[in-house]
């Protein structure tokens, strides 16, 4: 993650970009179109962006990871504990106004992994990790229409995260081949996705978990003990009423629930 320094006058920019971002996701009123100067010309430019919207939420309960490919280099975004709940939460209010879902892994970690000069090995990060539990995702936007917004302005948004609800941990995550395990999203007792190892990112989970603990440590300050790491949706972007039930079960695991309240 090369990174080249920021003048000050763009840094002067991308703050205020971070703070019309803010005053959407806090407001409810959304963003219809940005000035040509605001939307960021990189992902460093997105990244720290995030970083300060982060830094106005408080404490970071964990990073969500993905990739378009198995191959393609990760990218990932702080997500707030704020923004983190546990199976069976009631989500309602102007953060939660478009709904998509994804059904995901993710892991939490129970010991701390700060920034070193050799790299994490698979071996410790996985000694490393508490947890594996299935999660529900919900993707949000301070943007009106984020499909038709700039994709760089999308990221330096949170990454288009929302919220995050974990449910009950996978027992023995350690002996299973994601590549065969199965997911099945179902949203008002209607299954909507069922899939089997269709992370868009790959099956090789600690790739992007290893991107996040190693390339990604000079930005995070490294993982710490309780953080989350979630790694990519397996069912797609599934949108919800306002007043839905919805729920996410993997092969081996117990269900993870939510729903809405209008």
């Amino acid at each position: 993650m090369s990174q080249n320094v920021l003048t000050a006058a763009r840094e002067s920019e991308l703050l205020s970009l971070a703070n019309l971002l803010l005053d959407a996701r806090r407001t409810g009123r959304t963003i219809d179109a940005l000035p040509e100067n605001l939307v960021p010309t990189s992902q460093q430019e997105a990244y720290f962006v995030q970083d300060q919207m982060a830094e106005a939420y408080g404490e970071i309960g964990g990073y969500k990871v993905g990739a378009p490919s198995p191959t393609a280099e990760p990218f990932f975004a702080p997500m707030p504990a704020a923004w983190m709940s546990e199976s069976s939460v009631t989500l309602t209010g102007p953060g939660h106004r478009l709904r998509i879902l994804e059904g995901e892994v993710a892991f939490r970690f129970g010991k701390d992994l700060p920034p070193r000069s050799t790299p994490y090995t698979y071996d410790e990060i996985a000694a490393a990790i508490a947890s594996a539990n299935a999660v529900i995702e919900i993707l949000e936007s301070a943007f009106t229409d984020p499909k038709t917004t700039p994709s760089l302005a999308v990221s330096a948004d949170m990454q288009y995260h929302g919220a995050f609800v974990h449910g009950p941990a996978f027992e023995n995550w350690q002996t299973i081949d994601w590549a065969t395990e199965s997911v099945e999203l179902v949203v008002d007792g209607v299954v909507r996705e069922q899939r089997t190892g269709s992370n868009p990112g790959g099956t090789d989970l600690f790739r992007l978990l290893s991107y996040v603990v190693n390339e990604g440590a000079a930005r995070t300050g490294g993982l710490r003990a309780g953080q989350w790491v979630t790694t990519g949706s397996w069912t797609g972007n599934t949108p919800a009423s306002s007043d839905a039930e919805a729920s996410v079960k993997f092969t081996h695991s117990a269900r993870v629930k939510l729903y809405y309240a209008s």
